[in-house]
C-alpha cells in the first residue's frame, strides 16, 4: 500500500469530475479543498516537516483564508520561504499553533530572509518530502516520532547559508501569525545549538545539530549578525516588540555539496529534546538516509494493516492515500505533557473530535487497539488535570475551547473500548470522569430542562449518558447505570413529531436536516417519531436528492444569497462536511439497506479522486478519509454502540488486521464500480460459514476475525429488511454461530 500513497491528494482546491446521479444533487457549503499537505509525517507522530508558503490553513500551498466555497488564491504558483515543522492535517482554522522553526537554505544575504522561491520537482511519499527551490538548492526532509532531519544540496556558491528563524509561526494571513511570548536560544558547541520558545502557552524545546564542514555558526537578531554571541534571551515579547531572531550556518559550497540539519523536539525542555533526537536518529553525522528508511518501514507496517484487491490502479491509490491520511493524527507524545508532571500518555492535535469520533477513532480502535487504549488514557489524564474530557486538544493549554461544536464525544470512544473488553484502562477512574463531564457546560441545562440548545448537544449528551451507562454496567454498578439510562432517553425532546426532524434551533456548520438522521441507540423509537418506516424513508430520500435536479455548488467568495439558497435545499452535504457523515446508514434501521448502497456508491465513486483536488472538502484530521476507508470496505462503525453496519463493498476482496486478528472480506458477483454506473446490492451474507440475515455485526464478532462473504447483485433484495439493527446492548458476550441469523446479540 505504501507505494500507492499520494500525499499531495487534497492539498489543492477540489477538482473532481462532474458528479453523476445522486451525487449531482448534493450541495457543498464548506471550503471545497481537502486542506491536507504533502509534508513528511510519521504515523501518529509528534512532528511533520515540509515547505512553507504561509498559505491557509497548513502553511503549504496557494490559498487565502476561506470558510466556504472555492478557496481564493493567495499565490499563482507553488512557492516557499523555507521549511517548517508541526502542521495540522485537513482541518480549518487551527492556524496559529503550527509551522514553527522555519529553516531557509539561501544564497542571498540575510536581509533577504522571508523571500520566496518557486517549488520545482516536488516529490512526496509517507515520511519524506523533497523539492528544488528556483535558487537551485535541492531540499529534502524526513521525520521521526519526535525529530526532523533536513538535507540540502547546494550549487557552487561563495557564501551559502542555512538560516533558522525561531520567531516565526502560524500563517502569512491577516492576524494569523504566532508571536512568541518568550524565548531562549544558545549555542552549545560547533554545529550544535538548543532553544526553548514559548508559543501561546506551549513551551517547545529543540536541539539542533548541523553537519556542515567549513561552515561558520552564528546567531542573528533583527536580520543582523551577533558577532561572537552565544546566547539570545527574550522575555515578555509582544507584537510591537518582536524582531526576527535565530541562528545560521554559512560558508562556501561546491556544486553538489550536502548539508544536513537535525532537530529533536520536546515539550519538556532541551534535555528531553536532546534525548529524543538521540532516540530517533542515533549519534554521528549524516543520519538522513537511516531516518528516512526507518520511517518508511513504520509507515509500511501501518499501511499493511489493510489490503484491497482491485484491477483499478487509481482506486487502489485513492484508498491507500485515504488510509494514510487517517493515520497522521492525533499526535502521540507519551511523557511530553508540559502542563503536568506525569510520564504517562499525552496526546495532542485532537483538533476536531466532532469530526473524528464517528470514523477515525473506531478505525484506530480496530487497526491499532494499543494506540486506542493509550489515547483513552491520555483523554482521562487531560480530564484529571484540566477538569473535562476534551472536544479538541492542541499543543496549547485548554481542553474546552471547542465546546460549542459538541458535547460528550469522548464517551462514545470509551464505551466502545469498554464493550470490547480492552485491557489497560482503569474503568472505575474512567466512570468518575465520564459521569462528571456530562454535568458541565450544556449538560446543566440538559439536566434541568431535558433539552439544551443548540439542540445537537441534546443528542450528544443523550448518547453520552448511554455510553457512560455501559461503563457503569461493566463495573456492576447497576443502580448508577439505570439512572444514566433514564437520563439518556431525553433525546426524544429534540425531535418534532410533526416534521420528523429536529426542533428549531441553531446548528453548527449545517442545518437541522443534516443533524436529523444521526444513528441513535434507539432508532426504532426515532423512526416512530418520524411517523414510521415509510415516512422516515421519504425524509431520507428527500435529503439525499432522490428525484431532485442537479445543483450548482458555491463558487469563489459566495454571497449570502447564494449560500442561503443552497442551505434552503436541506440537502446532504456530499462529504464536503461532517455533520451528516453517518446519515446514509440510517436507511438500515428502516429495513432499506438497498438505499444505503445507492448513496454510498454515489459518494465513494464521485466524491474522491487523485491529484491535489481529489477530496470534496476538509479532511479534518482524517475524519473524512476514515469515512472512505470504512465505506469502501462495506462497513460502518456506530460510535458508542460497538457495532458495524454492513453494505456492499467497493472492492472484490479486502483483508484487515482488526483487533490483532485477520478479517477477510470477500464478495461473490462483484462488478467493478464506476461513477456513472449502477450500485451493487447485497443479496446475502455469511460470517465464518454461517448465514447472516441481519445487516450488522457486533464489534466483538468483527474483532475476533474470520471471513465475511457478501453476495452482490444488480437489483435490491430482501436482505436486511426484517433483521434490522436494534438498540444498544450493554453485555459484551461473544455471539455463537446459532445467533448469527438473529436480530439481537
Amino acid at each position: 500500500m505504501f507505494e500507492y500513497v499520494d500525499p499531495f491528494v487534497g492539498s489543492g482546491a477540489s477538482d473532481l469530475p462532474s458528479p453523476h446521479g445522486l451525487a449531482a444533487t448534493w450541495w457543498s457549503p464548506k471550503p471545497q479543498i481537502g486542506n491536507t499537505h504533502p509534508s513528511a509525517t510519521y504515523p501518529f507522530g509528534m512532528v511533520s516537516a515540509g515547505a512553507y508558503s504561509g498559505a491557509y490553513p497548513t502553511g503549504y500551498g496557494l490559498y487565502e483564508l476561506n470558510t466556504e466555497g472555492v478557496p481564493p488564491r493567495m499565490y499563482e504558483e507553488l512557492i516557499a520561504s523555507g521549511f517548517t515543522h508541526f502542521h495540522q492535517s485537513g482541518t480549518g482554522a487551527i492556524r496559529k499553533y503550527y509551522n514553527y522553526f522555519r529553516v531557509t537554505p539561501m544564497l542571498e544575504p540575510l536581509d533577504a530572509l522571508g523571500s520566496t522561491w518557486q517549488l520545482l520537482d516536488e516529490v512526496a511519499e509517507p515520511g519524506y518530502y523533497a523539492a528544488t527551490l528556483s535558487s537551485g538548492i535541492r531540499c529534502e526532509v524526513t521525520v521521526g516520532p519526535r525529530s526532523a532531519v533536513h538535507r540540502y544540496t547546494f550549487p557552487e556558491h561563495h557564501d551559502a547559508r542555512i538560516v533558522i528563524d525561531l520567531s516565526l509561526g502560524g500563517l502569512q494571513i491577516p492576524y494569523g501569525a504566532t508571536v512568541p511570548l518568550r524565548a531562549l536560544l544558545e549555542t552549545v558547541g560547533p554545529g550544535a545549538a538548543q532553544a526553548e520558545v514559548v508559543l501561546e502557552g506551549a513551551p517547545l524545546a529543540v536541539r539542533m545539530e548541523c553537519d556542515s564542514p567549513g561552515f561558520h555558526q552564528l546567531l542573528w537578531y533583527d536580520r543582523r549578525l551577533v558577532p561572537g554571541g552565544t546566547r539570545l534571551d527574550f522575555d515578555r515579547i509582544r507584537p510591537t516588540t518582536l524582531r526576527p531572531f535565530g541562528l545560521m550556518w554559512r560558508g562556501p559550497t561546491q556544486a553538489g555539496q550536502v548539508v544536513e540539519l537535525r532537530f529533536g523536539f520536546s515539550l519538556r525542555g532541551v534535555g528531553q529534546a536532546t534525548e529524543n533526537l538521540r532516540t530517533d536518529c542515533g549519534t554521528g553525522a549524516y543520519r538522513f538516509d537511516a531516518r528516512r528508511s526507518d520511517t518508511a518501514a513504520v509507515w509500511r507496517e501501518h499501511l499493511d494493516t489493510v489490503a484491497v484487491d482491485t484491477g483499478s490502479d487509481s482506486r487502489r491509490r485513492v484508498f491507500s492515500t485515504a488510509l494514510y491520511h487517517s493515520l497522521i493524527k492525533p499526535c502521540f507524545a507519551s511523557g511530553e505533557s508540559p502542563f503536568w508532571p506525569s510520564d504517562g500518555p499525552f496526546v495532542f492535535d485532537i483538533c476536531t473530535m466532532w469530526d473524528i469520533y464517528r470514523t477515525q477513532l473506531p478505525l484506530i480502535t480496530a487497526l491499532f487497539p494499543e494506540r486506542a487504549v493509550e489515547l483513552a488514557n491520555a483523554l482521562l489524564s487531560i480530564c484529571e488535570e484540566e477538569g473535562n474530557l476534551p472536544i479538541g486538544y492542541r499543543m496549547a493549554k485548554g481542553a474546552d475551547r471547542f465546546s460549542r461544536q459538541g458535547s460528550a464525544l469522548a464517551h462514545t470512544f470509551l464505551a466502545d473500548l469498554c464493550q470490547l473488553g480492552m485491557p489497560g484502562i482503569d474503568w472505575e477512574w474512567a466512570l468518575c470522569h465520564l459521569d462528571a463531564d456530562l454535568r458541565r457546560s450544556y449538560g446543566e441545562e440538559y439536566l434541568l430542562h431535558g433539552i439544551t440548545h443548540p439542540v445537537t448537544h441534546t443528542l450528544d449528551l443523550s448518547v453520552g449518558y448511554r455510553s457512560t451507562a455501559v461503563v457503569a454496567r461493566h463495573l456492576g454498578d447497576n443502580r448508577h447505570a439505570e439512572q444514566l439510562e433514564a437520563l439518556a432517553t431525553r433525546w426524544v425532546n429534540a425531535y418534532d413529531p410533526a416534521t420528523g426532524l429536529l426542533v428549531d434551533s441553531t446548528f453548527y456548520e449545517g442545518g437541522r436536516w443534516n443533524y436529523s438522521f444521526r444513528l441513535l441507540p434507539d432508532m426504532a423509537t426515532r423512526i416512530g417519531l418520524a411517523g414510521g418506516d415509510e415516512r422516515f424513508v421519504s425524509l431520507l430520500d428527500a435529503f439525499f436528492g432522490y428525484g431532485a435536479d442537479p445543483v450548482k455548488p458555491p463558487g469563489e467568495r459566495p454571497g449570502l444569497e447564494e449560500l442561503a439558497a443552497g442551505s434552503a435545499l436541506n440537502r446532504f452535504e456530499g462529504l464536503n462536511n461532517e455533520p451528516d457523515l453517518e446519515a446514509p446508514w440510517a436507511y438500515h434501521y428502516a429495513g432499506r439497506p438497498d438505499r444505503t448502497a445507492e448513496v454510498v456508491h454515489a459518494a465513494v465513486n464521485n466524491q474522491f479522486g487523485l491529484g491535489r483536488g481529489g477530496l470534496p472538502g476538509n479532511d479534518d484530521s482524517g475524519g473524512l478519509s476514515s469515512w472512505y476507508v470504512w465505506a469502501s470496505l462495506g462497513l460502518f462503525p456506530i460510535a458508542g454502540q460497538s457495532r458495524y453496519l454492513l453494505n456492499a463493498p467497493s472492492f472484490s476482496e479486502a483483508r484487515l488486521t482488526i483487533g490483532g486478528r485477520d478479517l477477510e472480506i470477500e464478495t461473490i458477483g462483484f462488478v467493478e464500480p464506476e461513477p456513472e454506473g449502477p450500485a451493487s446490492y447485497v443479496q446475502s451474507a455469511s460470517f465464518n460459514g454461517q448465514p447472516l440475515a441481519r445487516s450488522w455485526l457486533s464489534a466483538q464478532e468483527l474483532h475476533a476475525g474470520g471471513r465475511l462473504v457478501v453476495t452482490l447483485g444488480p437489483e435490491p433484495s430482501g436482505w436486511g429488511h426484517d433483521h434490522r439493527p436494534d438498540a444498544l446492548r450493554s453485555n459484551t458476550r461473544q455471539a455463537s454461530p446459532e445467533m448469527l441469523s438473529s436480530t439481537a446479540l
